[in-house]
């Protein structure tokens, strides 16, 4: 009988100290964060800074002496810009890596193209400028870091339409022309939606194929159609094609642009430099004083020190803040519920007000943010390629809304070539 108590308290030492051990061990393991985004292909000029600032945000926590008492390792692949690949990666992070959770990488197109991995396996995914990309799925888990507010797909192009329809005298018809893939396709929705709102009549809307590397003839189609003004939904590579060829063909229509991600990289603004003059475009967030946040100025001195050797956007402006805010709004669900359990940091989120480098963030319901703030943005005055111009803003005038306007749009377009 006594010795039967000897092994029962030997037990349950060798028991507790196998328990100790272990948890000592787990919390040695780094905890990890996978995803996937584009460090080459047609969306890397936005990966890639991106992913500078996780990397930043990485050694920053880490610091501080990571979360949940564990380091944190980010795990990331590249999706090359391909929808096609994200699926799969997705898989390895979970089956393979075992990630403790997942992000979602950068764009509408691959953001989507993840969602059926993180619905099967019901992770919190934090999307990085995906336009209305839970349309279609309405998962509790997903959360948007795109500030479009809940109806997102109107919104995009909102302020492009609002400014058009102010001018006197009114414009009468709108062209609309989109990529063939989710992003366009969502937004030239919204776009239309615009339309109708604001009393325009569609004269044309076409999409084009991903794959096209001549715009001249779309341009000289919608030029054709004779449009008062002009909406464009594009990837980087056909933005930038747009550009030139709408300069090319000497194209001039009231008002161009609104809908065209590129035009926020520092180095497609350099490459296309004085053909940019007169577009009016989105974006998100640019260093100007109503937009200086706690911690976004020092971020950047911190990201721009590192962007030369590290071949990535030389400012940051247009992604690289909401790439460390993507990974805040994460931490700071992780810090407050103790936890990496998909349901309590999902419920977190929906219920929570997030302090960022970009502001503060709140979600709606369905994972978008509560509430809309999308700049619409002219380039005038630009000169040359040189950097400066674009770091001190002096060739971007916010001119929407107007608790950020920082200048007055020129209208028409071609009174700012």
């Amino acid at each position: 009988m006594f010795r039967q108590k000897e092994y029962m308290i030997a037990a349950y030492f060798v028991g507790t100290l196998l328990a100790l051990a272990t948890s000592a061990a787990q919390a040695q393991e780094p905890l990890k964060i996978g995803y996937s985004i584009a460090q080459t292909g047609g969306l890397a000029p936005n990966g890639r800074s991106a992913l500078l600032a996780h990397q930043i945000w990485e050694e920053d926590i880490n610091a501080k002496g990571g979360l949940l008492g564990r380091r944190v390792k980010l795990i990331c692949y590249d999706d090359q810009s391909n929808p096609a690949t994200v699926p799969a990666i997705y898989e390895k992070l979970l089956d393979v890596d075992k990630v403790d959770t997942v992000i979602g990488g950068y764009g509408t197109n691959m953001l989507a193209a993840a969602m059926p991995a993180a619905i099967q396996r019901q992770k919190v995914l934090i999307g990085l400028f995906g336009l209305a990309v839970n349309a279609g799925f309405a998962y509790p888990k997903y959360f948007s870091m795109i500030p479009l507010g809940p109806t997102p797909k109107s919104a995009q192009t909102k302020g492009f339409f609002d400014i058009a329809t102010a001018q006197n005298p009114k414009p009468q018809t709108v062209a609309i022309v989109a990529a063939d893939a989710e992003f366009a396709i969502n937004g030239s929705e919204g776009a239309r939606e615009n339309a109708r709102g604001t009393g325009l009549k569609i004269v044309y809307d076409k999409r084009y194929p991903p794959s096209t590397t001549d715009f001249a003839p779309i341009v000289r189609a919608i030029q054709a159609a004779n449009p008062d003004i002009v909406v464009i939904l594009s990837y980087p590579p056909d933005t930038v094609g747009m550009v030139r060829a709408v300069n090319e063909v000497g194209y001039k229509p009231k008002m161009i642009g609104g809908g065209m991600v590129g035009l926020q990289a520092t180095a497609i603004k350099m490459q296309l430099g004085p053909l940019l003059n007169g577009f009016v475009n989105f974006d998100y967030w640019i260093p100007i004083e109503k937009m200086e946040f706690p911690g976004v100025s020092e971020f950047l001195t911190r990201y721009q020190a590192r962007a030369r050797q590290e071949g990535v956007d030389a400012l940051g402006y247009g992604i690289a803040p909401w790439g460390y805010a993507q990974l805040q709004v994460l931490q700071q669900a992780i810090a407050a519920t103790k936890s990496l359990d998909d349901t309590k940091l999902a419920d977190y989120i929906h219920s929570s007000v997030f302090r960022t480098l970009i502001g503060d963030v709140t979600f709606g319901p369905e994972g978008e943010w509560a509430d809309s703030r999308v700049l619409e943005v002219q380039f005038q005055h630009i000169n040359g390629a040189g950097l400066e111009q674009f770091k001190d803003l002096s060739t971007e005038a916010v001119i929407s809304p107007a608790q950020y306007k920082t200048g007055n749009l020129i209208y028409p377009y071609e009174m700012a070539k």
